[in-house]
């Protein structure tokens, strides 16, 4: 890759691995690009679980039946988690941090996919952040944010489009139902 832009038109979410796994030093660069991530007031309010253990990432699996079954085929899962007493953008602070662990992976050539758990159910009695810190361990007010998927891809998916940008979510100066893309064509 020569450049950012191309890293975020590579970056897809991946999830098929194949069987390979991922050497230390590329779990060591991914974890790296979290500890790296900017935090609000530089209170480092996130924390991460590196989870390499095939059954556990299974029972992660479960915290969300219908749609995390594919992370059991991958090498590395990272919970992140944030804790609302240290900083009131704990959320922002460690979504901040998995997608730079997601471009740091890509960088690798290494697949991700985000597992969003905030705000998210295990069952009618207990959310899947809950689920998550009774199987880990995660201590209150540690609050799961989401998990990252790591492995070798399966395949390669097609680039993000550059030509297919969604322009009429932008707007200049001030909100306009009148479409950016027009605004943007102009330029």
């Amino acid at each position: 890759m020569n450049n950012f832009q191309d890293l975020l038109i590579q970056r897809r979410s991946i999830r098929k691995y194949n069987d390979e796994l991922l050497s230390p030093g590329e779990t060591k660069k991914i974890l790296e690009a979290a500890l790296l991530s900017p935090t609000s007031k530089n209170k480092h309010s996130w924390s991460f679980i590196a989870v390499e253990d095939k059954e556990t990432i299974a029972k992660l699996a479960e915290c969300k039946p219908q749609s995390a079954s594919f992370i059991t085929e991958a090498p590395l899962v990272v919970v992140v988690a944030g804790d609302p007493l240290i900083s009131d953008a704990c959320i922002e602070d460690a979504s901040i941090a998995a997608i730079n662990m997601q471009l740091q992976a890509e960088e690798l050539n290494i697949g991700s996919c985000w597992i969003q758990v905030r705000n998210r159910s295990y069952s009618d009695n207990m959310t899947s952040g809950e689920y998550i810190n009774e199987l880990l361990d995660i201590p209150m007010p540690l609050e799961v944010i989401c998990m990252i998927a790591f492995g070798k891809k399966e395949a390669n998916r097609r680039p993000a489009d550059i030509n297919n940008l969604r322009w009429e979510k932008v707007h200049i100066g001030k909100y306009s139902l009148e479409s950016a893309s027009s605004e943007q064509e102009e330029k």
